[in-house]
């Protein structure tokens, strides 16, 4: 009897763990994401694209609208998404295609309301109140205001306001709204603007190097907190890896604003998918902070782009921060509160695979086989052919835990335009010790999902020195993989702590400066942590196979603190002290 109850008890005990194991998700995220609908961005080769995402918790569900999908997505976890088909432009609206470019949400009571850029003043602001299906109308047929990247924000005392712009001339706008009829009240008010020359990190170009044109803002977007406005925006442009988010924080809706000391406070600018720009701040169901943004792919086409995701949060100072470190790795999803400022959602899992030996069944001209393992979404590897059969094995090197793996789809010789509904990939992912037996490990042989970025978190975790994908089926194109990473611990050692991190800052040009290190035995790579005091390093850099970056995004005649981590595929080195950088 006693030896049955103690049977039941671990029974109920490994349920309960069961139930509060974590989700986790890893970015870009694995949307169904559009086609590009303009001709003229698809020259280089047809391709997905999106960016300028939103994200809204409405009833219990969280609703994310980018650009030009031709429709949206909700969930009710912030991992299971699900698209609702929907055309918001009408066709009296003159927009060459566009269809909800860089969409403005906003909830006021039971509603959530949705509007796209123009700079027209026809344009339809819609309502719904169970936006899970497509049930909308107009809560004004033409929305007079005529606001380009609109970011809408309703005050606790009931008053609405709209912040708009994207231009490298012109600053970001403010605007009140009447609540009751969405006519503007009064006009349009500078909020802020760039200032390239104090700020380094807003100057254009892949390396902040401002070489032939300003930099954009464009973006806005507010949050309220213990009663501070912060007004964010993005910059420089949306090409580069640099692409950011800073903010403006101030007493009143309409301004003053003060540039916050840390910014950009949303930056990627390294990493398998880079920048983290354009996007919106908001806090999840159980009150986390996050922060969703833009990510950079830029390869057929300048506006070739993904959507990503980030813990956020503001300091016990009040300081608007994201948390981008391993970014583009597993990352556990809320099931509670969380402290963000003491602890990311880092899994842990590093990535098992990085520029290790690859093994395929046919390669497509210069699409060698490598790319699809050397972290840059901007590269891949292409099979001749979309045939069933064609397929990628990956050597991890020795046997090693395999917790989960993120497949991304390239788009060579895809023929799609715009969205694309009822498409989907299918493919099976097998596992071995010695390269002769294999056994399966992911079968979406029956899958009828479109999964460009698919993510598999593997129930059990799985010992396995090589891994290989076989296609099935692709939507459109050839079989290419710009990344098949692989995620868990390796069986080796942690690298040790960094050695002569040295950063010189220029003299001349305080913006700018150069950082170098000792190379570290066993390390494919580095995250530089950086910001403008001691404890609050809060933006950080990763780099793999390289000692040096150079690092054009300070604020000029300001003190920066800087530390360095190594990391591999068994785990990350202790960091390097604090460096002060005057």
């Amino acid at each position: 009897m006693r030896s049955r109850i103690f049977t039941i008890v671990l029974v109920l005990l490994a349920l309960q763990v069961s139930a509060q194991k974590r989700l986790t998700y890893c970015n870009p995220l694995n949307l169904d994401y559009g086609y590009t609908p303009f001709a003229n961005f698809a020259a280089w080769g047809k391709h997905r694209a999106t960016a300028d995402p939103t994200m809204t918790l409405f009833k219990g569900n969280y609703y994310l609208f980018s650009t030009n999908q031709f429709g949206y997505w909700w969930s009710p976890d912030m991992l299971n998404w699900k698209f609702v088909s929907r055309k918001f432009v009408r066709p009296y609206n003159e927009v060459q295609g566009d269809e909800l470019c860089a969409p403005g949400t906003l909830v006021l009571g039971d509603t959530l309301l949705v509007i796209g850029s123009t700079y027209n003043k026809d344009f339809t602001l819609w309502m719904s109140t169970d936006p899970r299906t497509d049930t909308w109308k107009a809560a004004k047929d033409y929305f007079k205001v005529g606001a380009w990247d609109p970011g809408l924000f309703a005050d606790d005392d009931g008053r609405v306001y709209i912040y708009h712009g994207s231009s490298n001339t012109l600053p970001m706008y403010g605007q009140e709204i009447d609540r009751k009829t969405f006519d503007p009240i009064g006009p349009k008010k500078e909020m802020i603007k760039l200032d390239w020359q104090q700020h380094g990190w807003e100057r254009f170009g892949e390396n902040n190097d401002n070489v032939f044109l300003t930099g954009f803002m464009e973006g806005g977007w507010m949050n309220k907190h213990n009663g501070k406005y912060y007004l964010q925006y993005a910059a420089p442009g949306t090409e580069g890896r640099g692409y950011g988010d800073g903010v403006y924080v101030g007493d009143k809706p309409l301004g003053p604003f003060t540039y916050q000391k840390h910014n950009p406070f949303s930056y990627k600018p390294g990493g398998f998918a880079k920048g983290a720009g354009h996007g919106a701040t908001w806090a999840d169901k159980f009150g986390n902070y996050w922060h969703i943004s833009t990510m950079v792919i830029d390869v057929k086409n300048n506006f070739e782009r993904r959507i990503g995701f980030w813990p956020a949060g503001f300091d016990a100072d009040g300081t608007l921060f994201t948390n981008t470190s391993y970014g583009d790795y597993p990352h556990y999803l809320p099931n509670g509160k969380e402290d963000h400022v003491k602890n990311g959602n880092f899994t842990g899992w590093m990535l098992l695979n990085y520029n290790k030996p690859v093994q395929v069944s046919s390669t497509l001209g210069a699409y060698v086989p490598n790319l699809a393992v050397d972290e840059d979404i901007k590269t891949y590897w292409s099979a001749k052919t979309a045939n069933p059969g064609e397929w990628l094995q990956t050597d991890l090197g020795d046997v090693s835990t395999v917790r989960a793996i993120q497949i991304n789809y390239a788009d060579q010789d895809a023929t799609f335009m715009g969205k694309s509904l009822g498409v989907y990939h299918q493919y099976k992912i097998t596992a071995s010790n010695d390269g002769k037996t294999w056994r399966t490990i992911v079968d979406k042989s029956k899958n009828k999902t479109d999964v460009p970025h698919d993510y598999v978190e593997l129930k059990t975790p799985v010992k396995a020195r090589f891994l290989k994908i076989t296609n099935l089926h692709m939507p459109t194109g050839k079989f290419a993989l710009s990344g098949f990473r692989a995620f868990g611990k390796g069986a080796g050692a942690v690298p040790d702590t960094v050695k002569n991190f040295i950063v010189l800052r220029g003299k001349a040009e305080s913006r700018n400066s150069w950082l170098r290190w000792q190379q570290t035995d066993g390390a494919v790579g580095y995250t530089i942590y950086m910001g403008v005091a001691p404890d609050k390093l809060y933006n950080n850099i990763m780099v793999y196979n390289a000692n040096e970056y150079y690092f054009n995004g300070m604020e000029k005649d300001t003190t920066y603190y800087f530390q360095i981590e190594a990391f591999n595929e068994n785990g990350i080195s202790k960091r390097t002290k604090v460096m002060k950088v005057e």
